[in-house]
């Protein structure tokens, strides 16, 4: 009986829900908040900077130099046998030099020493450093420092590798 003094007589009756309504409209207000504030910024209403007019834009296509005095020289592909132990594998090396234009038939008449030193080069690698991960970055500076040496300083200006294969 001392139980049922304590309690107040309200026996049954559930506790009241909370309205999910206030949730949802502040959701409402933030995701249109959060639209209107990326369309504000990204038509330039807000942080914009000044529009350029078609007279700057036009000024500014014209001052872009030209890419003149640039030449590309393909290099004949070259396959190389690489030996490791019991077994052979080949590597394809295809590449274009970039030449200055001027230069671009002194270099064409010197292409036979330029394919010699890339082979004679090639082929004293090992099989082992063509396979470490920053070999190619290693080549091909090596191999444009061999062909600059035979062409002359100041003719060739990179060594682009097109194709790089190991079989």
């Amino acid at each position: 009986m001392a139980d049922e003094e304590i309690s107040d007589g309200i026996e049954g009756e559930a506790p009241t829900k909370k309205s999910k309504l206030p949730m949802i409209i502040g959701l409402i207000l933030a995701l249109a908040g959060a639209g209107g504030g990326f369309f504000a910024v990204s038509s330039g209403l807000i942080l914009g900077a000044e529009s350029a007019s078609k007279e700057d834009m036009i000024q500014e296509l014209v001052l872009v130099e030209p890419l003149n005095g640039i030449a590309f020289i393909p290099l004949v592909p070259l396959v190389i046998n690489l030996r490791r132990g019991s077994h052979a594998a080949h590597l394809r090396f295809v590449a274009h030099l970039e030449v200055n234009q001027r230069y671009e038939t002194d270099v064409n008449l010197l292409m036979p020493r330029v394919l010699d030193v890339l082979n004679n080069y090639l082929r004293a690698i090992d099989l082992e450093d063509l396979e470490k991960p920053g070999a190619l970055i290693r080549l091909r500076a090596q191999m444009l420092r061999r062909v600059q040496i035979v062409t002359g300083d100041g003719r060739v200006r990179d060594l682009l590798v097109s194709e790089f294969v190991l079989n």
